[in-house]
């Protein structure tokens, strides 16, 4: 097993490095969840929210961290994704479907984030994030997703490449039903 040195520990992320690789790690998380969420009338809900290492706004699935909160450790996968999607968006799923586990970028990080599509979703909570986040929901028409991407990055949003994958996992996911 090749040596792990640490370079720098910071109270979110970390520097280390294998074999002459540097690469970025959570030190209090143990993955990430991310939803695809869609209400039972083809709506898709959506988050959008500044991102300071990018210096924009940014639209993207809903997703969190997992076990990053003393009173999260040992949280199933599921689960997070369950009250993360309350606690950004105020919807709660009826069903949860697991697409895909990927890395969420090799070269950079050994983060692995564990996609969900939650079907049905229902209003239930008021949302917008916890702990100073400001996220704002959008309820898009499914048909029109492409159209609604395509106007929010005109206007400088940038466009999170997870939404484009979890589009990939459902249309292969309609393939096997």
């Amino acid at each position: 097993m090749p040596e792990i040195t640490s370079h720098h520990e910071g109270r979110y992320l970390s520097l280390r490095e294998i074999d002459d690789w540097e690469f970025a790690t959570r030190p209090n998380a143990t993955g990430v969840a991310g939803i695809f969420a869609m209400t039972g009338d083809k709506q898709v809900i959506l988050v959008e929210q500044y991102r300071r290492p990018m210096q924009a706004r940014v639209l993207e699935i809903c997703a969190g961290l997992i076990g990053d909160e003393e009173a999260f450790s040992g949280e199933a996968i599921i689960d997070c994704a369950a009250r993360e999607l309350r606690e950004e968006t105020g919807y709660t799923a009826g069903k949860m479907i697991h697409l895909l586990s990927s890395p969420t970028s090799a070269g950079m990080t050994d983060e692995i984030t564990h996609f969900f599509l939650a079907e049905n979703c229902t209003k239930t909570d008021p949302g917008g994030g916890v702990d100073g986040e400001e996220i704002t929901t959008h309820l898009v028409e499914y048909d029109h997703l492409k159209e609604f991407l395509g106007d929010a990055s005109e206007n400088g949003i940038l466009i999170d490449f997870k939404i484009h994958a979890c589009l990939g996992a459902i249309d292969l996911l309609q393939q096997q039903r």
